[in-house]
This record gives structure tokens, sequence and C-alpha cells, in this order.
């Protein structure tokens, strides 16, 4: 009967179109999704990079990691919508907060699990220290840095439903009206928009991580090929150096 509520609720005309259409409420959802992992990722992979390159500051790092994933999501965007003027800038930097950790611990992680004997035979060619990490580490640990960003974005996805609260108009704004008025198939239409919306994205950058981590290195692949294409990889870039 609910689901039978929520497909009714979906199909309904009134609800595309208009200020408060399911397709405007994807939209805004989407924008707040994209400039949280946009400015997230600018903080956090650069960070999480240097932290694995250097190995310095990795136990403060998960402590760091650990302490904002315990934050409280509801409290923390009332908190910094209140505090930043009731403005759409806190609930950005709210989501912006949330979606970090798991973008430093791809990050971190993705340079931390190359194969040190590669790294090795890097410098001993006569790589610097940043050509060691943008030509070898980097792309070795493409597969659990675009891991990272695909669960920052599926963190954010759910969480920007909590926009609702503070008169964001994202798809929380169902789930709040529906249980505002015991209206339970708008509430499940709303989750179910949202669960979609989190499964299309995460395909996107599936394809997309298909697309830029070099062929053969994968997750299952890297620790056995990992060594010899990073090592390939070395050599050309310190042949062309030479040229």
């Amino acid at each position: 009967m609910i689901f039978a509520d929520a497909l009714e609720w979906l199909l309904s005309p009134g609800n595309w179109s208009g200020s408060t259409s399911i397709p405007t409420r994807v939209g805004v959802h989407l924008l707040y999704c994209l400039a949280a992992v946009l400015g997230a990722s600018a903080i956090a992979v650069p960070l999480g990079l240097w932290i694995g390159h250097t190995g310095r500051g990795g136990t403060l790092l998960v402590a760091g990691g650990n302490a904002l994933r315990a934050l409280p999501t509801l409290g923390l965007v009332t908190l910094l919508y209140l505090l930043l003027g009731g403005g759409q800038v806190g609930v950005v930097v709210a989501l912006v907060v949330l979606a970090i950790p798991p973008l430093l611990a791809g990050a971190y992680a993705g340079v931390q699990d190359v194969d040190r004997g590669v790294v090795d035979a890097a410098r001993g060619m006569g790589m610097t220290g940043s050509q060691v990490l943008w030509r070898v580490e980097l792309p070795n640990a493409l597969p659990l840095l675009l891991g990272g960003v695909r669960n920052a974005t599926l963190q954010v996805v759910a969480t920007a439903s909590v926009a609702a609260y503070v008169g964001i108009e994202t798809l929380g704004r169902p789930l709040l009206d529906g249980l505002r008025v015991l209206d339970y198939g708008q509430f499940v239409g709303g989750a179910v928009l949202i669960a979609l919306l989190a499964v299309a994205l995460d395909l996107l950058l599936a394809g997309v991580g298909g697309l830029v981590v070099p062929k053969g290195l994968t997750l299952g692949t890297r620790r056995r090929k990992g060594k010899l294409s990073a090592t390939a990889a070395a050599q050309r870039e310190v042949r062309g150096s030479k040229a």
C-alpha cells in the first residue's frame, strides 16, 4: 500500500512542474552535492596525498577523520547554518566537513598502498620527490582515491537531504513534509528519489574511474601488476627528462 502511494506521488503531474517540483529539487540537491564534493576535494585530496607521500601526520589524520565522522549531521548543519548567517554557505560548509573524511582516507591510503619498491626504484632513477608523487604514486593511487570520491559523493547525497530542515529545497523536503502530515507515500517517494540519485552518481563515477584509471591497474590486480607498470612509467619519465 505504501509503495503504491509512493508510485502515485512520483507519477503525479503536479509534482513535476513549478518551483517545488521534483526536477527542481533534484537540481538543487545536485548543486549542493557538487559544491560540497568539490570543496572537500580541494582540501582533503592534496592533504591526503602529502601525508601519504611524506608519511608524516598519519596518526593525526586517522584521529581527525574519526572525529569528523562522529559529528552529528543534523546538529552540524543547523549550527553552521545559524553561525554563518542563515544562508546557503552554512549548509555547503557543513556538507564539505562531512565529505572530507572519506576523501582524505582515500587519498592517504592510495599513496600508502603503492609498492615501496616501486617508489625506491623511481628515486633511484633520479626522480625528485614531486616527480615520484605525481608520476608514480598518484597514478597507482587512483583506484583508492576514486573510491574515496565515490564514498564521499554517496555520503553527501544522503546528507544533503538534511538541508531541508533549515529551509533548503533539496530532496529531503518530501521526507520532511511526508513525516509532518503522515503522508508515507510522499516520504517513501522522496527516499526512492535520493536512492536513485545516489545509484546514478555512483555508476557515473564508476564509469569515469574506468576511463581514468590506467589499464590493468585495479584494486584486484594492483598488487600483482602495480610494480611493473609503475616502474615502466618511471623509466619512461626519466628517459623523457634526460632527452
